[in-house]
């Protein structure tokens, strides 16, 4: 048997899969919003792992949820049903619009779920030329070969041979574009309310209300994507409701276990019939230990506290933000909703986000992009005042390097 080595980050290079970038110091452990690393340096974190973890690192209530479910049952496959995932099904129905509830364990795995139930809706339910699924340039809705198509990013979907048919790609918040293709064989207009990969921009009211109408003139189901949008990140549970527009079909991850792989795909009771024993399925999907989780993690984010100390973080952020752009000069719009922040650079530092994220790993801050122009911050949601207020301190120290 060989020798247990040391791991660093040469090792990644040397054992993985080269699809990733990862950044040059590996994180052991974290409490909160603030992480160590090998070498014991703390990091403020505003990353958050990309909008998951919304009660921040190892959360006590979530950690208790692990440790007294793991002493119970862990998996049983879906040939049997579970109490804990039949709970979080239930508290996610008396929160939302929906009446049926499907579990998955990643936003990629929900969204197949739901493009898969609208194309299905639509032809059993309408014509079986009722294929056609309208989605928005930038978007971003998973890896899978059917998300990664829907999704408006070439640089994801090239390269991998015939894609999937009858996907149609259009401007966000143009309504006038999508009334030029929406038609009686649309199944689906598939839309994030606020894109996150793909700039952190937000949905307009009028464009989402449109896009509502013509789904509706057209016999067509409107599914919000609310992978990163969703479990408290804009301040509301899901951020469908600061438009007061519902959807047809809604999907759900990241923050839903804080960390733990859990995601869902929400509907009503007529769209779910539309599927049947067998239709779709999933191994892992609704395993009581990532139900226990998502469960504990739910009853901590929909509470008034955390959803209204969200708009009360965004205020602080924004305020930096602020006072930066006013000293250097580097931020053309400061954008998103809730505590799902993009920053658009300009002046010196345009298109040199990845340069910023070095310099800010080398503060001792992790951050994150969304494309080569815009810093996205997807902090914890309850991240506290004092460590919002180093973390910009850490990314002030970042810039000026970069002007220096």
């Amino acid at each position: 048997m060989k020798e247990q080595q040391a791991v660093n980050r040469q090792t990644y290079d040397q054992v993985m899969l080269p699809i990733y970038s990862p950044a040059e110091f590996i994180p052991v452990r974290g409490e909160g919003s603030r992480v160590w690393d090998q070498q014991g340096k703390e990091y403020i974190d505003f990353a958050g792992g990309i909008a998951v973890l919304a009660l921040g690192h190892c959360h006590p209530a979530l950690v208790t949820a692990v440790r007294e479910q793991s002493e119970k049952l862990w998996h049983l496959s879906n040939i049997f049903t579970n109490e804990p995932a039949l709970t979080l099904a239930q508290k996610l129905i008396e929160a939302t619009f929906a009446e049926r509830v499907f579990f998955a364990n990643s936003g990629a795995e929900a969204n197949e779920a739901a493009f898969k139930l609208a194309r299905h809706y639509a032809i059993t339910k309408h014509s079986p030329y009722k294929t056609k699924i309208i989605a928005f340039k930038q978007a971003f809705h998973g890896r899978t070969f059917f998300t990664v198509s829907v999704g408006g990013q070439a640089k994801y979907a090239d390269g991998f041979g015939p894609k999937p048919a009858d996907i149609i790609h259009v401007p966000f918040n143009d309504l006038e574009a999508v009334k030029a293709v929406i038609d009686e064989e649309t199944c689906a207009v598939v839309l994030e309310p606020v894109q996150g990969e793909g700039g952190v921009t937000a949905a307009t009211q009028e464009f989402m209300e449109g896009v509502r109408k013509l789904c509706d003139d057209n016999k067509a189901l409107l599914v919000f994507d609310e992978v990163q949008s969703g479990m408290g990140r804009t301040g509301q549970l899901f951020s469908y409701m600061h438009y007061g527009v519902t959807p047809d079909i809604l999907t759900t991850a990241k923050a839903l276990g804080g960390g733990f792989p859990i995601s869902a795909m929400l509907t009503t009771t007529e769209i779910a019939q539309a599927m049947g024993p067998g239709a779709h399925g999933t191994t892992y999907g609704g395993n009581p230990l990532a139900c226990a989780v998502g469960n504990a993690a739910f009853d901590i984010i929909n509470t008034k506290e955390v959803l209204d100390g969200v708009a009360k973080r965004r205020e602080c952020f924004v305020a930096h933000l602020n006072k930066l752009n006013d000293k250097y000069g580097i931020f053309s719009e400061i954008r998103g909703m809730g505590l799902l922040i993009g920053a658009e650079l300009d002046g010196k530092l345009q298109g040199r986000s990845k340069d910023i994220l070095q310099a800010c790993a080398t503060e001792g801050l992790m951050m994150l992009s969304a494309g080569p122009n815009v810093l996205r911050f997807t902090p914890s949601l309850i991240i506290s005042e004092a460590e919002i207020n180093s973390g910009m301190a850490k990314l002030e120290q970042a810039i000026s390097r970069l002007f220096s």
